[in-house]
């Protein structure tokens, strides 16, 4: 048995961050030879406005045991299919980012490659009818899906109340051992000699001491920026909005949406996320374009019901840590990065570093060869994510407004503009390996914003187009039967999870 273990986790700040990370370290307790202590501050406020997802929530949920049905009752939750965005190329033009695939590939040409030869001949529907998902979202429909068959099978995440998520998963951690300390943190003390830390200074009461620190702290990065100097990369010259200004409102009288939706506005995008109780929205803008108390005049303007709030401001700076990793600290959340929350990335990258610390965890000499790894594989993660929130304002259609002229007008980096070059050619995509985002998303962006390629592949001209035809059409009707086959959204959940 090695002796080397690490022997006491000290996880600063708490949130939907650091109840995520306890929750899933809370098994290395199991045996009585790691103590997992979060220490946080009812004192401190969260951002807290995280609260769509995206599909690999599911694999997150299912590896701590948790049930589906009695984690959607307890956060408020919903089902979420994709994401609608409104006003991206045109005032009244939206598009849908679904989950899932976009019908399949025949004889090994891809999909998208035959729809485009079959569309431009006016002999197939649009891209977003041979996917399921975005079929049932338009009709507001959730339920289980055909699984004997790719294109049928649903592919979902979660809209929650994320301030009742970080609860659900403390009660999850404090009863499998973890102990939460309550306080202020005042002070960090590292040793003399290789400068690791060693413990938090706490406002009242003793110091905490740990062998591996991690730092939920937020945007402040008290402990990865502030004590151990990771450095900080920023990237608003192609992620220009600064700021939000967000609020929670009544729902209006239409129907339990299946999707999140971003609306494209003058000076950025207005975020609608509907649970159970409430709807959660916001302007992610920028300052630089719009002030303060026009956002929020803006906002008000366009709630679907009655605020249940004042609205409330946040300020950050889209960019990354330059290490995330640093000695015996990693960092989780807001004080690794930030990317706005355009694609609902925030809990992903949060349940991504996590799934990295887990397999590369270290012992308390903290070889720096895993260190690196981690490092080289969160920088790349977040670089692809990255580009792929770019290339939403990149190819945005809206004309003289100063904030998307000058997006559609930038210089982007190198990756995203090859790949839009290559599209734009033949509708080639090719996906990077362990790359979050999939050919079918990109796919969705790309056309739904009128990135449209000159030709197609030239392999789909040898398949004989009758029977491409008829493939398409009855893909097409496979996935509108299935789709109306579902309940609605509002019926799934009030039978089988409804929120007390």
């Amino acid at each position: 048995m090695q002796e080397n273990h690490i022997r006491n986790i000290v996880i600063v700040g708490g949130g939907t961050a650091g109840w995520m990370a306890a929750a899933a370290l809370s098994r290395l307790g199991a045996q009585g030879r790691t103590r997992v202590t979060v220490v946080e501050s009812d004192a401190i406020g969260r951002v807290g406005v995280g609260e769509a997802t995206i599909p690999p929530i599911r694999t997150f949920n299912a590896m701590l045991g948790i049930d589906e049905t009695d984690f959607i009752r307890r956060t408020q939750g919903a089902f979420k299919l994709g994401i609608d965005f409104v006003g991206w190329t045109a005032p009244d033009h939206r598009y849908m980012h679904p989950f899932g695939a976009f019908g399949a590939s025949i004889q090994g040409v891809k999909f998208h490659q035959i729809w485009r030869r079959l569309h431009d001949a006016g002999k197939a529907g649009a891209f977003g009818e041979y996917n399921l998902c975005e079929t049932a979202a338009w009709k507001n429909r959730f339920g289980p899906g055909d699984s004997r068959s790719p294109i049928t099978q649903l592919v979902w995440a979660y809209h929650f109340d994320a301030a009742l998520y970080a609860r659900y998963l403390r009660e999850y951690a404090e009863a499998r051992g973890v102990t939460r300390r309550e306080g202020k943190v005042v002070g960090v003390e590292q040793d003399g000699e290789t400068g690791f830390i060693t413990s938090v200074v706490m406002e009242h009461g003793d110091p905490v001491a740990g062998d591996l620190f991690i730092d939920c702290t937020g945007f402040r990065g008290l402990l990865i920026e502030q004590t151990l100097k990771a450095g900080f990369e920023d990237w608003n010259h192609w992620l220009p909005c600064d700021r939000a200004v967000a609020v929670q409102c009544a729902h209006g009288d239409g129907p339990l949406t299946p999707y999140t939706r971003a609306t494209a506005r003058k000076a950025g995008w207005q975020w609608r996320i509907p649970l159970q109780h409430r709807i959660g929205t916001g302007y992610v803008y920028s300052s630089a374009h719009i002030s303060d108390d026009e956002a929020a005049a803006t906002l008000m303007a366009n709630l679907d019901g009655e605020a249940m709030a004042e609205p409330w401001m946040l300020s950050f700076r889209a960019g990354r840590r330059k290490r995330a990793w640093v000695k015996n600290c990693v960092s989780l959340g807001l004080a690794s990065g930030f990317l706005e929350p355009l694609e609902s990335t925030s809990i992903h990258m949060i349940q991504a570093g996590i799934t990295k610390l887990l397999a590369l965890f270290p012992d308390r000499g903290f070889d720096q060869r895993d260190i690196d790894e981690y490092n080289r594989l969160t920088n790349l993660q977040i670089e692809q994510i990255r580009d792929f929130i770019i290339l939403h304002y990149k190819a945005n259609g809206r004309v003289g407004e100063p904030l998307w002229d000058a997006c559609r007008e930038m210089e982007v980096p190198e990756a995203l503009a090859r790949r839009m070059d290559l599209f734009r050619h033949r509708g080639r995509f090719f996906r990077h390996e362990d790359e979050l985002f999939a050919e079918s998303s990109w796919l969705a962006v790309l056309l739904g914003q009128n990135v449209t390629p000159e030709g197609y592949d030239p392999l789909a001209d040898a398949l004989p187009e009758a029977d491409l035809t008829r493939v398409l059409a009855e893909t097409r009707a496979h996935v509108r039967s299935v789709a109306e086959a579902m309940p609605l959204q509002s019926d799934t959940i009030a039978r089988h999870c409804a929120a007390a």
